[in-house]
């Protein structure tokens, strides 16, 4: 009976390739698809993009997983820059744009050297991200789905707009002051349990100081950044968020829309509702609450009250404004003088005085 389920498995997939291609024909598309409603939810890491995701997925009409990384040509090369060695893919896009006999195929292939490569690539990145999407989306029956991943590069929307030009776009802005804070926070964990980090030996004793005794950086007058640290948290805040909020609007019109982590902090249901609006699912007030209630602090941190603190959880505080409690003079100088620009810009500053 395998052989007949595999058997199956390969004529519905068929059927899916021979279907997007009838379509790529008729149409004259630079991307093949399938009428499938799909949606990006993007933002700078500790952003909030994994509490969007959870609250998006738990509507009974919403799939929305994360983090895919279908996207990301930008990273890799910016890590090779910065490393000048191999990588692993960080993204499936570079998983193909990276493979050297796959390249090689389509160069010397009669059925696809006389193309470009690249516009190749791009077009097996959209079948394989709907290849995936597909499957998970008629697995769990229900009617869109999302994929959240991390602003990889200045560039990533205008990657995503040249791979999924019809899809909705999510972006969730945080105050980048609180998002460093949040990053260094996630850095020392990850350097506590052995795993990759990007913290100096410097900020990895205040971090642990800060496990200790949230209170013991403070009461010794230090603050929790080496000035480089925070300079570079600032600068891609700047370039990532700031171009983000350009490319979005520009380039997906009114599939893109914009949710600030503190909006959803002070009117979670207000702001779910307008979400599930854009992404065309019911939006009934039942529906709404359970969304807000399903992906709450509460729940996610097991058991803790937004506010109170675990410096060692993925959830470790779900505030905003933290930033004023452990930037000290030097930090909100060297923040302001790399961000400060589009702080006031997005609201977060009312001018240059702060």
């Amino acid at each position: 009976m395998r052989w007949l389920r595999d058997k199956a498995r390969l004529g519905s997939t068929l059927d899916r390739l021979r279907a997007r291609l009838r379509t790529q024909a008729s149409a004259g598309a630079s991307y093949p698809g399938e009428e499938m409603p799909v949606f990006f939810v993007v933002g700078l890491a500790k952003s909030g993009t994994t509490w969007l995701m959870k609250t998006l997925d738990a509507h009974p009409e919403v799939l929305c997983k994360g983090e895919g990384r279908f996207f990301g040509e930008e990273y890799r090369r910016e890590v090779l820059v910065q490393t000048q060695t191999k990588q692993q893919p960080s993204s499936l896009y570079n998983a193909l744009l990276g493979s050297e006999y796959l390249r090689l195929w389509i160069e010397r292939s009669v059925w696809s050297r006389d193309g470009d490569p690249d516009e190749h690539i791009r077009d097996l990145v959209r079948l394989a991200t709907d290849y995936f999407l597909t499957q998970e989306l008629s697995k769990s029956g229900k009617k869109v789905v999302g994929d959240k991943t991390p602003l990889l590069g200045p560039k990533f929307v205008k990657e995503i707009h040249e791979i999924y030009p019809e899809a909705r776009v999510i972006h969730i802005i945080r105050d980048g002051r609180d998002q460093a804070v949040s990053f260094m926070h996630q850095q020392g964990n990850r350097a506590k349990r052995g795993r990759t980090h990007r913290l100096s030996p410097e900020e990895l004793a205040r971090s642990e100081a800060y496990r200790r005794n949230p209170r013991e950086l403070a009461e010794a007058g230090e603050g929790m950044f080496a000035e480089k640290t925070l300079r570079k948290a600032a600068e891609n805040w700047t370039l990532r968020v700031g171009r983000a909020v350009e490319d979005g609007p520009a380039l997906f019109g009114d599939r893109y829309t914009e949710v600030r982590y503190e909006d959803l902090l002070v009117r979670p249901n207000e702001e779910v509702e307008r979400l599930l609006g854009f992404l065309g699912v019911g939006t009934d007030e039942t529906l709404v609450e359970h969304c807000v209630s399903q992906a709450s602090f509460e729940k996610l941190s097991r058991g803790r009250e937004r506010g109170r603190e675990d410096p060692s959880s993925f959830y470790r505080k779900g505030v905003a404004g933290d930033w004023k409690n452990l930037f000290d003079e030097i930090d909100r100088q060297v923040y302001k003088e790399e961000a400060g620009e589009l702080l006031i810009r997005l609201g977060y500053e009312k001018d240059g005085g702060w």
